[in-house]
């Protein structure tokens, strides 16, 4: 009879030895670097948060959440919006966030990932509401801070702390691309007739400036002239041209007298001028009118 008992206790033994070691190994949690361990015990909270390591705990009583801490990456996928200005765009954004309070995170909200994905998908579309379109190509910085701010007001009581948001893309519509592609064309039109005219400007100001130097130093504007000779000269040109000084041509004319010993300049006001008769040439014959208004032939 004792020998038929032995083998049962030697079971049954053996069966408690393994449940206490299951029950032992069940309290054993390991707890990663990047993780902190929330612990509740029959349902309540305990106020400790569990660090990095092995951690004990009283098996089937406690239950331990383990919540990552590092930085969240969530991709806000396009949103449709209009802006203030009345132009309907798609944005997509990207919003990088981290549990700052792991207590929070599991109390407070259900599923703090998903809450913080739906709060950004409402805040683009409200922050890209108040915007006009001008603001959202050319001031990014302004509207992902404001869009940091929005979204971080609601889940600073998750324990959750919003540390960037940036906008990606802006899909514009494609009437709206060509208009400001017109803009932007229209836009460089203007500065370069701007500049062309500025340097217009520049240019005729040096020149007058110019100018006025050589007409105080007579000499200048001789040796100026010589230097264009000599320019044009360099071409190995088969024909030079040299442009007379006004001042020898005025000279000329002064100096030019009439057949009366009168010059140019003399002739009696009321002393006709006879201009040269017309030659007309037909057909190899020479027509002049004559005084009475007839014409000769040659």
């Amino acid at each position: 009879m004792t020998k038929d008992v032995e083998p049962v206790l030697s079971t049954v033994l053996f069966v408690v030895v393994a449940l206490v070691v299951l029950l032992l190994a069940s309290g054993v949690r390991m707890v990663q670097q990047y993780q902190r361990g929330v612990v509740l015990r029959f349902g309540r909270l305990l106020p400790e948060v569990r660090q990095p390591g092995l951690r004990l705990m009283v098996p089937i009583a406690d239950r331990m959440v383990k919540v990552p801490v590092q930085t969240i990456v969530l991709d806000v996928p396009p949103q449709g919006a209009i802006t203030r200005d009345n132009v309907t765009l798609n944005v997509d954004a990207v919003v990088y966030f981290r549990v700052t309070d792991p207590v929070k995170a599991v109390v407070n909200v259900e599923n703090y990932m998903g809450a913080v994905s739906q709060v950004a998908r409402t805040s683009l579309r409200s922050v890209i509401g108040r915007a006009d379109l001008d603001t959202l190509l050319s001031d990014r910085e302004q509207i992902n801070g404001e869009l940091r701010a929005v979204i971080d007001t609601p889940t600073d009581e998750w324990g959750i702390t919003v540390d960037r948001v940036e906008i990606k893309d802006i899909a514009l519509p494609e009437s709206m691309r060509r208009a400001m592609a017109h803009q932007a064309e229209a836009e460089r039109d203007r500065r370069a007739r701007i500049i062309a005219a500025d340097g217009e400007y520049q240019a005729s100001t040096r020149l007058a400036d110019a100018a006025r130097a050589m007409a105080d130093t007579p000499g200048a504007l001789q040796l100026r002239l010589l230097q264009t000779v000599s320019d044009v000269a360099s071409d190995h040109n088969s024909t030079l041209v040299m442009p007379l000084p006004v001042e020898l041509l005025r000279f000329f004319e002064h100096s030019t007298g009439q057949p009366g010993g009168g010059e140019v300049g003399d002739r009696p006001a009321d002393t006709p001028t006879r201009l040269p008769k017309p030659r007309v040439e037909l057909a190899g014959v020479d027509q002049e009118p004559s005084a009475d208004g007839d014409e000769k032939k040659g």
